[in-house]
């Protein structure tokens, strides 16, 4: 499965910031994509691309995002935000909202209310739904595709909220629980490795040398006892 994160926005993009100036949303965006995108390396059969440019330096346009994604033939497309309201003022707007295009196809609005509900249960915001627009992620992909509005760089309390890594890690998460939840992804399997040997090197413990066999012997059934394998020799 391939999934493409797209961190909205660059870095210097004009008015996408928090009112007090503290935080740009590229900020956020980048940082939950970042997130995103280490959680998934634990699932199975599933690669990441990045959208946007992971330097912020340059906000990369929308075309070529899109075409990217077609271009590397996305299974899945998802574009992460932190909303506003208003005019640039501190507002009372707050909660999460998830977006699929207008034409609401089947699959993208199935994964944007898994997502929405994980997102809104993990942080405990408003839940605003799931909604449609023309946005050009949404419009141009030849994928399924949504768009997640994380809570408002106009609230005072969610502006907070989207400043915390804690925060930025449980939405993180739970983009990857709906993704996982969408379409089974399984994670992968770590297997413990427990007393065997690094690239076929052995590693000997040698108990002791005696000069009287009998003496070695009897050290040989003790540890037998014990459960270890034992061969004495001769030197």
């Amino acid at each position: 499965m391939k999934i493409m994160l797209d961190a909205g926005h660059g870095y210097n993009t004009a008015g996408k910031r928090t009112v007090d100036g503290t935080m740009r949303e590229w900020e956020f965006n980048s940082k939950v994509a970042h997130y995103v995108n280490e959680a998934l390396k634990g699932y199975e059969n599933v690669s990441t691309k990045y959208a946007h440019d992971t330097t912020g330096k340059t906000d990369v346009s929308l075309t070529t995002r899109t075409n990217n994604a077609n271009s590397w033939k996305a299974d899945v497309y998802v574009s992460i935000h932190a909303n506003a309201n208003g005019n640039g003022k501190w507002d009372s707007a707050s909660g999460i909202e998830t977006y699929v295009y207008t034409s609401k196809p089947k699959e993208a609005l199935a994964l944007a209310n898994k997502v929405q509900d994980e997102l809104v249960k993990v942080t405990s915001r408003k839940n605003r739904g799931v909604k449609t627009a023309d946005f050009h992620v949404l419009r141009e992909t030849h994928m399924t595709a949504i768009l997640c509005e994380c809570g408002f760089m106009t609230n005072k309390e969610e502006a907070a909220l989207l400043k915390s890594d804690s925060y930025r890690k449980k939405v993180a998460n739970a983009i990857v629980s709906g993704l996982a939840k969408q379409y089974g992804l399984k994670k992968k399997t770590v297997t413990k490795m427990e007393d065997k040997a690094v690239n076929n090197t052995l590693y000997k413990v040698q108990v002791g040398a005696f000069s009287v066999k009998s003496n070695a012997d009897k050290i040989a059934e003790e540890l037998k006892k014990k459960g270890y394998s034992v061969v004495v020799t001769q030197n």
